[in-house]
């Protein structure tokens, strides 16, 4: 864990006491998890039908909760959040001092071009910034400067697209805008593209922002749920564009949650 981090942690202590992941999440204290999920809205009990999973449900609140998830002897911290880049932030500080091996996020990402289809498997290879969250890290809140780009580790990305592909699944790398409207991000979304960016969402940016300070490998995983190029929506999706995307979402992206867990770094 790099010093920001640290600094960042020890100043919200001042203020709160007790084991937070425990007390938020439920998370016990005395276990060395193989990953941490972190998933805006989604909860294992929702999308995981492989019932080679045990799914144990830990703490359940009104907008996050908490569930281990286990499966051939790896353990799986599961923290289902708020959306936004905000709630991931504060989240993911409040677990960055549990013991993990690997941290994975998973959601639904928004398409911008004609390359994307409904139910496609995506991964970052860059995050364009559209949101303020992140920079609560530096030294002065007017220091803010919109559109940073935030890498993933590129080694990374690449050995689990290579996983991917010998599981029998294409995982498409892109550009993607994070942003802190889904209501009006179609009210700049040539701005958004003019960014270069393929796919929309609101917390990866925020994700590796808090993960590179973690200082642990690091992936989100990201479902196409709709294309504003293509004019398949958000909402009132059904027929052939909703099967597929139940199928990244419930089939795909658990077994590879697994397959990552397995896997020597």
């Amino acid at each position: 864990m790099k010093q920001e981090l640290k600094k960042a942690i020890e100043n919200m202590k001042k203020y709160n006491s007790g084991v937070m992941y425990k007390e938020v999440f439920g998370f016990p204290s005395d276990i060395f998890y193989d990953a941490l999920v972190v998933a805006p809205g989604w909860k294992p009990t929702k999308i995981i039908k492989d019932p080679s999973f045990k799914v144990t449900e830990l703490a359940q609140h009104a907008y996050f909760s908490g569930f281990l998830v286990e499966k051939d002897g790896y353990k799986i911290a599961w923290a289902q959040t708020a959306s936004g880049g905000c709630n991931l932030l504060d989240n993911l500080i409040i677990c960055s001092e549990m013991k993990f091996k690997k941290c994975i996020f998973i959601g639904a990402v928004g398409g911008l071009s004609e390359n994307f289809e409904i139910g496609d498997f995506c991964t970052p290879v860059e995050c364009i910034s559209g949101v303020y969250a992140s920079h609560y890290f530096d030294n002065k809140l007017s220091d803010f400067h919109p559109f940073e780009k935030i890498y993933p580790d590129k080694n990374y990305v690449d050995k689990i697209c290579q996983l991917s592909k010998e599981n029998g699944c294409l995982l498409k790398t892109a550009k993607v805008f994070s942003t802190d409207s889904i209501a009006l991000e179609y009210s700049h979304l040539d701005e958004i593209k003019a960014t270069g960016a393929e796919l929309i969402e609101m917390e990866t940016s925020t994700f590796y922002k808090v993960t590179e300070l973690m200082e642990v490998p690091s992936i989100a995983l990201l479902v196409v749920s709709d294309n504003s190029t293509t004019g398949v929506p958000l909402l009132g999706r059904e027929g052939y564009y909703q099967e597929r995307y139940h199928q990244t979402r419930c089939q795909i992206i658990p077994d590879m949650i697994y397959k990552i867990c397995t896997i020597n770094l």
